[in-house]
């Protein structure tokens, strides 16, 4: 049985719904199942029970500081070897992003995959076009950012959940292999142009203010989210590979279509 951990979030969910559509035995494991699913809950090592697993699914337990969600993965990790989890894959983080602030987590937690005695196959996927386009402010004139005229190899989200359904289902064949799961470069300008509007580039000064008063962020948020922009920026997440595409067989959904649907999607009064 496949098990994938955080069935709740977004990415996890849809992965899960890749697998159901292939028909392979797979379940969720979250702190809050639903539909069958099994409490896992990082946090609580005892709620830990992945007996039966053949193929664990390990999504990133971000949204905490490095020491926490370092911990969570080897929690989950000594589990996995503790109840005989056969294969463990890793959604992991593009090695572009290797100064971004909060790869050092991603970077921890490959090593203890490596290095934990199961066969493992690891997804270093792209930053999201969901998450380029929500990063996009709207202004009363347009869109502005940070990002300026740099290009940021994003994928849909559903993309690299198909990946990942691709590589679960048949682990055996990707034993050992480090994925570079990135897509086709866009930019802010690009966004603007698709919704007829203007972009406007702000300094990285005046971003990392606003980040740092936004009261709905955690206080490890602005700086990672400060990296992403100045990354982009900057031309680190540019990159191009084939490697989504040959695991998906198929061309990668346009980026820029979702990312642009994403930016409409939160315009002031878009809802109505």
């Amino acid at each position: 049985m496949i098990m994938v951990t955080g069935a709740q979030g977004q990415l996890a969910s849809l992965v899960l719904a890749e697998l159901a559509a292939r028909r392979a035995p797979a379940t969720g494991g979250s702190r809050t199942p639903s539909g069958g699913q099994r409490r896992l809950d990082f946090d609580d090592p005892a709620s830990l029970d992945l007996s039966g697993v053949s193929t664990l699914v390990l999504v990133s337990a971000g949204y905490a500081e490095d020491d926490r969600v370092v911990a969570r993965h080897r929690a989950v990790l000594d589990a996995a070897h503790r109840d005989g989890v056969g294969h463990v894959v890793y959604t992991s983080l593009t090695g572009a992003g290797d100064h971004l602030g909060f790869a050092l987590a991603h970077r921890a937690t490959e090593r203890m995959v490596r290095e934990g005695g199961l066969a493992w196959t690891i997804l270093r996927n792209g930053l999201y076009a969901e998450l380029f386009g929500a990063l996009l402010g709207w202004t009363p004139d347009g869109l502005e950012s940070a990002f300026g005229d740099g290009r940021l190899a994003a994928v849909p989200r559903a993309d690299l959940a198909a990946a990942a359904a691709v590589v679960a289902e048949r682990p055996g064949a990707h034993t050992g292999r480090t994925y570079e799961l990135v897509g086709e470069p866009i930019a802010a300008d690009d966004v603007a142009g698709r919704l007829a509007v203007p972009h406007r580039t702000i300094g990285l000064d005046v971003y990392r203010a606003r980040l740092l008063s936004d009261p709905a962020l955690l206080p490890f948020q602005p700086p990672m989210v400060a990296s992403i922009a100045t990354g982009v920026r900057h031309g680190f997440l540019g990159g191009t590979g084939p490697d989504l595409a040959r695991l998906l067989g198929r061309p990668l959904t346009d980026p820029l279509t979702v990312a642009a649907e994403t930016a409409a999607a939160l315009r002031p009064g878009a809802g109505g």
